[in-house]
């Protein structure tokens, strides 16, 4: 350690005081440690040209903010977006254990200052006059991470990305992809690549189109699929605009999934992998978007992904897969709805498919087609969801036979070829593909399948195939 450095920028108030007008600030620290930090960047043409910084606490937080401030000034807004916790607390003359939590709360509260500026629509960098430049979304999983280590592998000058799309007291950040413990862990692995990190900030879009729609299917009794919406109408495109924003050609994301050219222009096909296959959760995206994706683990199995991520020493090479959608993270559905929608817990009416009264439920928001377990009926055959009816509060229930279906009408048909060619379809996802024939209808598709299917759902996408070519997505009405 470097007392006298570190004294020495303590003191420095030449870049103390308030925002410049335009800038671009973020604020880090709060009640638990007591320490407040903000920091400010004026951008102009991609480059910062001021800085301001204002703290609040003990002498390593003003140091490290006076240093980060003098560093950042004149650099490019993606070579600012390298400055982590590590580099700042090398500029003061290194820091105590207990005093890095300085440089951490700089760290953080420059880079939301750079969220600031990527959540803005402003131009951030030009494209490189030498090579290729590929933003890489990184969502501090071990496949985000190395998709973006093997874009940099094979030359291309990467930018990571990370999604702020959902923040919530009741949510476990830690178990979300996109919380703001998310944020922070992303960042911090991206500058352990050496990599440039941005944030875009898409929460209040993310809750209008994708959480309201979340709850509003629930009250109408579907069971709605919300990722595809994100993935197909909201993130990816966002990040696309990105990438022209920062001068890159390409996105790539470390979804499990192939591109294929059929002659029309690029399409979805399934991954090597089948276990972990994505291209259900993607089946949104329009051939637009897809001309400007790259899919690095499209031929990688997840036990090669975890090996290339154990051999580069990356520190989520094991790390667990969340599981959960990520604004339900260590919350239960039933509370969710409650919070966010208000669909409180009501006493209704289980019938038989004939009508008979068989039992008592607390919210016909609870199940959905298909279900067995939670229906509370001693029965001597087991006994299946077959619907719900969300004004009379009522779910109709029968015997596993009853949910077969040979068709199904499908409503919002976003096709990308001819629905002629449309020969399988996927109507969960996970589920096995089933050969099928779409017809053109007066309110969008319907489907005649080749085999019955089971447990289908109002609400639910139908991933839409020629082979294991994606040829677009609609939601089953009924």
């Amino acid at each position: 350690m470097n007392a006298e450095l570190l004294r020495e920028y303590a003191t420095d108030e030449s870049r103390r005081g308030p925002e410049p007008e335009g800038a671009h600030s973020g604020a880090a620290g709060g009640a638990a440690c007591g320490d407040v930090v903000r920091v400010s960047l004026l951008v102009r043409g991609g480059r910062i040209e001021r800085t301001s910084f204002d703290a609040e606490g003990c002498a390593a937080l003003r140091a490290c903010a006076a240093a980060a401030c003098e560093e950042l000034e004149g650099e490019t807004a993606l070579g600012a977006a390298r400055l982590g916790a590590q580099r700042i607390g090398e500029l003061v003359g290194g820091l105590s254990p207990q005093g890095r939590h300085a440089a951490e709360l700089v760290g953080d509260a420059v880079g939301r200052a750079l969220t600031s500026l990527a959540s803005s629509g402003e131009p951030i960098a030009p494209p490189p006059a030498v090579g290729e430049r590929v933003l890489v979304a990184m969502s501090g999983g071990v496949d985000s991470a190395v998709a973006a280590l093997l874009e940099r592998e094979r030359g291309a000058d990467v930018v990571a990305v990370t999604l702020k799309l959902w923040a919530d007291e009741r949510t476990d950040g830690t178990l979300a992809c996109c919380s703001p413990e998310a944020v922070r862990g992303a960042r911090a692995l991206a500058h352990s690549l050496g990599l440039p990190h941005l944030t875009l900030d898409l929460e209040d879009s993310f809750r209008r189109a994708v959480v309201g729609a979340f709850v509003e299917g629930y009250r109408q009794g579907e069971t709605p699929n919300p990722c595809v919406i994100c993935n197909g109408d909201l993130r990816i495109d966002a990040m696309v605009a990105l990438a022209d924003r920062v001068g890159a050609a390409k996105l790539a994301t470390g979804h499990y999934a192939r591109l294929v050219d059929d002659g029309e222009g690029p399409l979805l096909a399934a991954a090597a992998d089948e276990r972990k296959d994505q291209t259900y959760m993607l089946c949104g995206l329009r051939p637009a978007t897809l001309a400007r994706l790259r899919f690095p683990l499209a031929e990688l199995r997840k036990d090669e992904v975890r090996a290339l991520a154990a051999r580069h020493d990356l520190p989520v090479a094991s790390k667990r897969e969340s599981q959960d959608l990520c604004f339900l993270a260590g919350e239960g559905k039933r509370s969710f709805l409650r919070r966010h929608g208000g669909l409180e817990d009501r006493r209704g009416e289980i019938v038989s498919s004939r009508g008979e009264v068989l039992g008592e439920h607390r919210g016909y928001h609870h199940f959905t087609v298909g279900q067995r377990k939670g229906l509370g009926l001693a029965n001597g055959a087991p006994l299946y969801v077959l619907g719900t009816d969300a004004r009379a509060n009522r779910v109709i229930v029968g015997r596993r036979e009853e949910l077969a279906r040979r068709h199904v009408r499908l409503r919002e048909p976003r096709l990308h070829r001819d629905p002629a060619r449309v020969n399988r379809v996927r109507l969960r996802y996970h589920a096995k593909a089933l050969p099928c024939r779409a017809h053109p209808a007066a309110d969008g598709l319907e489907l005649e399948l080749a085999e019955p299917a089971y447990g289908v759902a109002p609400g639910q996408t139908a991933c839409l195939l020629e082979g294991d070519l994606v040829l677009g997505r609609a939601t089953i009405a009924g």
